[in-house]
């Protein structure tokens, strides 16, 4: 598919889902809410209230130099079957995996923390060595923000970490929101169970960059106390 209808494509997706879906007020574009919309890549929902899950990769994990492997991915139409062939791709650790680093992982931990219970409710995340999965309820800050918020923050502290500025993070992320309970439960044991799936180890407690170790024994979450800094 040429670049330009595939533009085209997604134009039209996003007018299609926006006519099944209700309006942004006036209120929430002026919070910054963009409701459906694409970004050149993939549709995006961004809508307050909605519980959204979000991958985003290292900008190495998927390079321009092998686009041959994943470009192809993209196109794929329906929404669920390219998420998952996006992450299968991501589960093969292509790029330097600089979030194996317990350093850069607890600096992209800290980023996801410092805004929980201010702007939106973080819920089960995993942070992976070339991308991170996070499941958040979505307040009065769009999704976009939150996102982008995410990554200035972590890409900031890393280059400062390995001591150069350089590409930390891929421009484009993908979400999925929640449409009910038992979509939610999915998507929480994906998450959680990432790193058991791809074998780095034996029980989810046990990766220590997700939110797994953080259950009690009722399996709820008891987050830390919020980090001092995350600029």
């Amino acid at each position: 598919m040429k670049p330009q209808t595939k533009r085209q494509y997604l134009k039209q997706l996003v007018s299609e889902k926006s006519a099944w879906c209700r309006s942004l007020t006036e209120e929430e574009r002026k919070l910054g809410f963009l409701g459906w919309h694409e970004r050149g890549y993939l549709p995006h929902c961004d809508f307050p209230g909605l519980v959204q899950l979000v991958t985003f990769p290292l900008h190495d994990s998927m390079p321009a130099s092998r686009r041959g492997e994943w470009g192809h991915l993209l196109k794929i139409e329906d929404a669920r079957e390219r998420r998952d062939k996006l992450e299968q791709y991501l589960d093969r650790g292509v790029g330097n995996c600089v979030l194996g680093d317990p350093q850069a992982a607890k600096i992209t931990e800290d980023a996801l923390l410092y805004f929980h219970e201010e702007r939106y409710e973080l819920l089960p995340w995993c942070i992976m060595p070339n991308h991170v999965h996070v499941l958040h309820h979505v307040w009065q800050t769009p999704l976009s923000k939150n996102v982008q918020s995410w990554k200035i923050c972590s890409a900031s502290r890393a280059s400062r970490l390995r001591g150069r500025a350089e590409p930390f993070w891929q421009r484009e992320y993908w979400d999925t929101f929640m449409r009910d309970a038992e979509q939610e439960r999915k998507a929480i044991a994906y998450i959680e169970n990432n790193p058991v799936k791809v074998r780095f180890c034996r029980s989810c407690e046990d990766w220590p960059y997700s939110s797994a170790r953080f259950r009690d024994s009722f399996q709820r979450l008891e987050l830390p106390k919020k980090v001092a800094y995350a600029g």
